[in-house]
């Protein structure tokens, strides 16, 4: 199994990094984990193709996490594609995907002319998807986007994601035993309700109970001080094998 970073970048897109988009892939399946406004460029820059797509799990409503799902889904029409597509998400994201769609592209016709799934995930519920096993933890963001950190489970590998948070210990529970748990890290030493700093972060790093950490979702503060940290960190086009 390999993790492809497609973009680990903040919302501003801090040093021209592409937003949150993580690209898994076994044998059998392609899962995107988040699928933010720049993902379809950054996809087809790493030679990845929205057919080799299968399933994406969304971590909550912002642009730079979910926006590029209505480009990726007019890319597959256009190409005419057949194969089913799971989008798994918080309640109601078929309704604001489809909103989505209706403002980006006025007058086009996109999810009739294709096979997605829309799935919803709530908090405790241990979600099956096609091989895919699923739990979904509230994480502290804004409270309107629905954001959750995510404990996925393909191949008898665990990965898992924090979302968008500020501390909170449901991160020790979500991400024990992973083999690799991706963790924002928005700020070095600034603190902002819904993000974390490595400050605050740095001292519970030992605590964690997972083969890898990898942080990612950088401002321009964490990325001048990358050199500084003594953890694996993100950048557009990395590839762990799993």
């Amino acid at each position: 199994m390999k993790l492809t970073v497609i973009g680990c970048g903040d919302a501003f897109g801090s040093g021209g990094r592409l937003n949150t988009c993580f690209y898994i892939k076994t044998e059998k399946t392609g899962l995107l984990i988040d699928c933010g406004a720049t993902s379809l460029p950054g996809l087809k820059l790493r030679g990845i193709e929205v057919e080799h797509i299968d399933t994406i799990v969304l971590s909550h409503f912002h642009g730079d996490h979910y926006g590029g799902v209505p480009f990726l889904l007019l890319d597959a029409m256009s190409k005419g594609r057949k194969k089913r597509i799971n989008i798994i998400s918080p309640p109601g994201g078929k309704e604001r995907i489809s909103a989505l769609l209706d403002l980006l592209y006025p007058g086009t016709v996109v999810l009739p002319k294709l096979d997605v799934a829309f799935i919803e995930y709530t908090s405790a519920e241990d979600l099956n998807v096609d091989g895919l096993s699923l739990m979904a933890y509230p994480v502290i963001h804004s409270e309107a986007a629905l954001p959750h950190g995510l404990r996925i489970k393909l191949n008898d590998k665990i990965i898992c994601y924090s979302g968008d948070t500020s501390w909170t210990d449901v991160l020790f529970p979500l991400s024990v035993d992973a083999d690799l748990f991706i963790c924002e890290c928005n700020f070095y030493d600034t603190v902002v309700k819904g993000h974390m700093s490595y400050m605050e972060l740095e001292p519970k790093l030992l605590q964690f109970n997972c083969r890898k950490i990898l942080l990612t979702h950088f401002d321009t503060e964490m990325l001048q001080r990358l050199a500084d940290l003594n953890v694996t960190c993100a950048t557009d086009g990395l590839e762990i094998s799993i």
